[in-house]
């Protein structure tokens, strides 16, 4: 049985990034600088953009490089 209502967001809200209660995302947010998020959020970007094609999920891989590119775009503005 396969229920939409628990389906994971691979994307925006991957589970191993929430294990143990904790969002890893809010938490480098919360402890790192303007400047440290800008590189991990570039680093990531450019790591799955460089493999997207090697995974065989490339429209995921693409998917999340455009979640990182959004995430250093909002630093930006």
């Amino acid at each position: 049985m396969h229920d939409k209502q628990y389906e994971e967001d691979i994307i925006n809200e991957p589970r191993h990034y929430h294990q143990g209660g904790i969002d890893v995302i809010r938490f480098s947010q919360a402890q790192f600088s303007k400047e440290e998020l800008k590189g991990f959020y570039r680093i990531n970007a450019i790591k799955y953009l460089t493999r997207y094609d090697r995974k065989g999920k490339p429209k995921e891989d693409l998917e999340k490089a455009q979640f990182y590119l959004n995430k250093l775009k909002s630093l930006e503005e």
